[in-house]
């Protein structure tokens, strides 16, 4: 499928191809939900920690006898039960990853692009480069009505990642870190010219 590349002066420069097994797909919303659930599984830091009995700070005396107090029977202060005892069955450090398959992720990837591809929210652009300081480059965004964007290069040039690093919802990422949760997460994608052909290498 044919598409127009566009600039960031607004200008054009052309048309390139689109892969239609990448871009032409039928978008899965189950796939990607099961993708993006698997990569906040992932971030989540899992270092969550509550002491339990074993770990409480306080003595292991019993604290009184076992009979004859009309007291219920008790064998340490720092049982659940007890204000200064420990927490039953609390969170724990852990890992909460857990493994998904790569044709799953492929695909999820493939049906996030081509639901931008389908609702007009994909913009090719020929290049991703900037010479300009962050207020200039913020300004062309403006005028292009990019508010909300993803851009993806096969290489992320420094100076672009320098310039639009501290505009608000513009996102920078190479192609072999282009995953379904950004993409989603930002309005419209951007990709280069060189971006598309690193992702059909990638998602051959």
């Amino acid at each position: 499928m044919k598409i127009d590349i566009k600039t960031l002066d607004n200008g054009s420069a052309g048309e390139a191809e689109l892969p239609e097994a990448i871009f032409g797909a039928a978008p899965r919303q189950d796939i990607m939900a099961r993708v993006v659930h698997w990569q906040l599984a992932k971030r989540r830091s899992g270092n969550h920690k509550v002491k339990g009995m074993g770990e409480v700070s306080g003595t292991t005396k019993k604290p009184y006898k076992q009979k004859g107090t009309g007291n219920a029977r008790q064998g340490s202060l720092r049982s659940p039960q007890f204000r200064t005892g420990g927490a039953v069955h609390g969170p724990v450090v852990r890992d909460h990853g857990y493994d998904l398959p790569k044709k799953v992720r492929r695909l999820g990837l493939i049906s996030a692009l081509s639901q931008k591809q389908a609702e007009g929210k994909l913009v090719v652009i020929d290049a991703a480069t900037s010479s300009v300081k962050t207020k200039e480059l913020a300004a062309k965004l403006k005028i292009l009505g990019w508010n909300n964007t993803l851009f993806i290069d096969h290489a992320v040039d420094a100076n672009f990642l320098r310039a639009s690093a501290n505009i608000h919802r513009v996102d920078v990422l190479p192609t072999v870190g282009a995953n379904v949760y950004d993409i989603l997460q930002h309005d419209l994608l951007v990709l280069t010219t060189a971006a598309i052909e690193g992702l059909r290498e990638r998602l051959a």
